[in-house]
């Protein structure tokens, strides 16, 4: 199958499947360990806490699991809290070692805003790239968060405002990461997950 969803009881993956499904995108939702080695794409959903998160990775056997999938050079899509778990660490209710694909620390959204962050807010793109075909600034997508992913801005394709500048689309060789949800984030959300399936097939087939 070519995209693979984690099932680690995390996230909305119903949600998530139907929406790869509108856009012609197959794929398949599993734990199972060899399914995932042999997946050519792996998607990393999640909603929640972090340190939770990265225990149930843990208690599945599959934290080497993904490293290896990305040592290896394979795509790998990492959602909302999926995204913040590739981090190096995280400051959500004290410090938790993540996946360590991006360079960074998850932190708490400051600057007195209203947590969490949750509605629709807009893109600013900030690099080129072709998962942003269609996209441009001011394009809307749907967040739910109150902890963003300080990672350097060399990695950035897209941020948002909130408070403060918050990175939305990250980037780094095969792995890319979005903040908000794509599955819940209408037409511009659709066309992000229609590029990432270009992308994957463009450059790792």
């Amino acid at each position: 199958m070519k995209h693979t969803i984690i099932d680690y009881g995390v996230g909305n993956l119903n949600s998530l499947q139907a929406g790869l499904t509108r856009v012609g995108l197959k794929s398949q939702v599993t734990d199972d360990i060899d399914q995932l080695k042999a997946a050519q794409s792996l998607i990393l959903p999640g909603v929640g806490a972090f340190a939770p998160a990265m225990q149930k990775l843990h208690d599945l056997a599959l934290v080497s699991v993904i490293q290896s999938h990305v040592e290896s050079g394979k795509p790998l899509l990492g959602i909302c809290l999926g995204m913040q778990l590739l981090l190096t660490t995280s400051l959500e209710y004290g410090t938790h070692q993540g996946l360590g694909v991006f360079p960074g620390t998850v932190k708490e959204i400051t600057d007195s805003q209203k947590l969490p962050h949750m509605g629709w807010n807009t893109l600013e793109v900030t690099a080129k790239s072709p998962l942003l075909e269609g996209i441009t600034s001011l394009d809307y997508t749907y967040f739910v968060h109150s902890f963003y992913a300080d990672t350097p801005a060399d990695y950035w394709l897209a941020t948002t405002s909130y408070g403060s500048l918050i990175p939305a689309i990250i980037q780094h060789q095969s792995v890319v990461g979005m903040q908000f949800h794509p599955e819940k984030s209408g037409r511009v959300g659709e066309q992000l997950l229609k590029n990432y399936g270009r992308w994957t097939d463009d450059n790792y087939s």
